[in-house]
């Protein structure tokens, strides 16, 4: 059985992003920009259907339930001339939670614990913060999303879910995707375990 392409869009960018701020679980809307880089995406969007020969009709799309993401594919079905409504959401695909970081920017994160911010910058895949939630077990929720997939589908979700997926698909080593910026306005599409970008 063929395995499932993925167009997955990260959400635009909020305030909090702009401000290098943690968001993990924090419903923060986008920006102005936010809402232009969704736009964008939604083109990007439409020339990759023609491209690949696919009815943006017929797929199905899923967000996160987080608002930012939920604003985003609202955007890009509105620019799609699409149904607002017509899209399912999936707690898998929510962002991974920074406990008692969200809200603070990563100086402000060392600060307020440094030896756990120590040894997280030495290992970001298993290390969390306090009440916050590891790399790897999100890996684990985005495999279990990803081997849920019956057909090709388009999925908004954040940088932390994009990240686990590539290494959760052997596309990305934990060390390295923890690094990775995922780009907001692009669509990445996962095919037969590979990865493209387009923006």
């Amino acid at each position: 059985m063929p395995v499932p392409t993925i167009y997955f869009l990260r959400h635009g960018e909020t305030e909090w992003n702009a401000l290098g701020r943690l968001q993990g679980a924090r419903d923060i809307p986008l920006n102005a920009r936010g809402r232009g880089q969704a736009v964008h995406a939604a083109g990007v969007l439409a020339d990759l259907f023609r491209r690949d020969s696919k009815d943006k009709a017929a797929l199905p799309y899923v967000s996160s339930p987080l608002g930012r993401a939920r604003q985003t594919m609202e955007l890009v079905r509105r620019k799609l001339e699409l149904p607002l409504a017509n899209y399912s959401l999936d707690d898998r695909l929510r962002e991974i939670g920074y406990g008692t970081w969200e809200g603070l920017t990563l100086a402000e994160s060392e600060a307020s614990d440094p030896e756990i911010y120590a040894r997280r910058l030495a290992d970001k895949w298993t290390v969390a913060p306090i009440g916050g939630e590891t790399y790897a077990a999100v890996q684990l929720r985005m495999l279990d999303w990803y081997e849920s997939l019956l057909v090709d589908t388009v999925a908004v979700a954040h940088g932390g879910t994009c990240r686990a997926l590539m290494v959760a698909l052997g596309i990305e080593t934990p060390a390295g995707a923890a690094e990775l910026y995922i780009e907001q306005g692009a669509v990445y599409v996962f095919r037969d375990r590979r990865l493209e970008k387009f923006s």
